[in-house]
């Protein structure tokens, strides 16, 4: 039997390790791990995460795409270090991520690009993430259905469109927001939601489960019209078929989607990177062209042409937005949801 020493032994791996580099690069590669939007949406992520690896040999910016509330569990559950690094949320579960403490607190120092962010829309992230972009809800509608288009939230109590409307169920950013409009809209508040609870029953609309299946509905006219993203609706429009989208009075409702990172990453260093690209002029340019239609949340970044339609692009429109009160609203979804199942039968 052969005898092995230490230096032979030492040599034989050094040997090993020259014919076999990949061995060596898997053992001191990283991987950064970033939730990210289903379908198209997520492009600009992958955009970016590019961008990153060719900055960093060895790097792999890995896309999660999901809209589930899986990975939230999945983050809550992490023992020690979380096996997500980043995440996107809307300004509801935002606020609730702060509160459960799953993302971790903003290090300023380390963003370069932080002051070219919009002031207003930096506060509404309370020193957790980034203000990354955001989107409306406004008024989706079929040209082809709808002959005299709405021009304001009112409008869409006009007996010419009752039983035409559709309308998302509560349990998304989308639904709340159009319970809340219909509240504001007739002397409510996020705090009065009656009065808004009171208009949609008057609608006769038809409820839909998500806002997919809401644009589904217009696209194969079980509606006329709908509250909806500007987003969907530029992706309806963009398949050649009739769907228009307004701004109404006073204002379409501005929804911020803020990145953030996940507390106990592996990677800070690499998370703020991710944070600051994400507020680069680059970025944000490429996430508010055709077909994401992704509102600017930082200075200097011109509305493309084919946006226009979908998104603010003048000082008038970005004046005339209405945000929510979320911290208000927020805490009340659970309860929200089920009354909107009873009423509209879902």
């Amino acid at each position: 039997m052969t005898r092995l020493s230490r230096r032979s032994t030492l040599a034989g791996l050094a040997a090993g390790a020259i014919a076999a580099p990949g061995i060596l690069r898997a053992q001191t590669a990283r991987e950064l791990v970033i939730v990210t939007y289903p379908g198209r949406l997520s492009e600009p992520h992958r955009w970016l995460g590019d961008q990153m690896e060719r900055r960093h040999p060895g790097l792999r910016v890995r896309l999660v795409p999901s809209d589930s509330q899986d990975i939230v569990a999945q983050i809550k559950a992490a023992q020690g270090h979380s096996a997500f690094d980043a995440m996107p949320n809307d300004e509801p579960p935002h606020i609730t991520a702060m509160a459960e403490g799953y993302i971790a607190k903003r290090n300023d120092g380390a963003l370069r690009n932080l002051g070219s962010v919009f002031p207003d829309l930096l506060a509404k992230s309370q020193g957790f993430g980034v203000p990354a972009t955001y989107s409306l809800v406004g008024i989706a509608y079929n040209a082809q259905m709808v002959r005299n288009p709405p021009e304001s939230w009112a409008d869409l109590w006009k007996p010419e469109f009752r039983g035409k409307i559709g309308i998302a169920r509560t349990s998304s950013n989308l639904g709340l927001a159009t319970l809340a409009i219909a509240a504001k809209t007739f002397g409510g508040s996020e705090t009065a939601l009656e009065p808004g609870w009171a208009k949609l029953r008057e609608l006769d609309a038809k409820a839909a489960r998500s806002p997919a299946i809401l644009t589904q509905m217009l696209e194969r006219e079980e509606i006329a019209i709908a509250p909806l993203w500007n987003n969907n609706t530029a992706s309806a429009a963009e398949k050649g078929l009739p769907i228009r989208f307004v701004m109404p009075k006073p204002g379409a409702i501005a929804i911020i989607s803020f990145m953030s990172g996940i507390a106990n990453s592996r990677h800070p260093d690499l998370v703020n990177e991710w944070l600051d690209g994400i507020l680069s002029a680059e970025y944000q340019a490429r996430a508010a062209a055709s077909p994401f239609f992704f509102g600017p949340t930082v200075r200097g970044v011109a509305v493309p042409d084919a946006a226009k339609p979908y998104t603010p692009s003048t000082p008038a429109e970005v004046l005339a937005l209405q945000t929510i009160d979320w911290p208000a609203i927020a805490p009340q979804r659970g309860g929200l949801v089920e009354r909107f199942d009873r009423v509209f039968s879902l």
